[in-house]
């Protein structure tokens, strides 16, 4: 499955430490906000409040907007030898609902 995450920033760092201490501090702050997340080992994780849904009308349903944060080097999924084991936490089950956009009768 693919999905469109769209974030928002423009920190970069030259150490992964101080990438990491940044990722932690902005984490915490979803968290704060944010009731339900999912977080993985290499550094990203999505954050989604269950009220928090669009109405789509291609498929006419509601779907879960999520707010998404992650920790990557040179645009890319950070390196094995970098996985965080530790930060594989979930406090809900995501809702995997996706948009089935119809065009001229076919659903993509």
């Amino acid at each position: 499955m693919y999905r469109v995450i769209e974030m928002y920033g423009d920190f970069e760092f030259e150490n992964y430490y101080d990438a990491l201490k940044y990722y932690k501090s902005c984490w915490f702050e979803l968290e704060k906000k944010i009731p339900l997340y999912k977080s993985r080992g290499d550094l990203m994780t999505i954050f989604w409040n269950p009220e928090d849904k669009r109405w789509c009308e291609e498929c006419d349903e509601f779907l879960q907007q999520y707010h998404s944060l992650a920790l990557l080097e040179d645009g890319q999924v950070i390196p094995d030898e970098k996985f965080r084991p530790g930060y594989e936490k979930q406090t809900g089950l995501e809702i995997h609902r996706t948009c089935r956009i119809k065009k001229d009768g076919t659903t993509f």
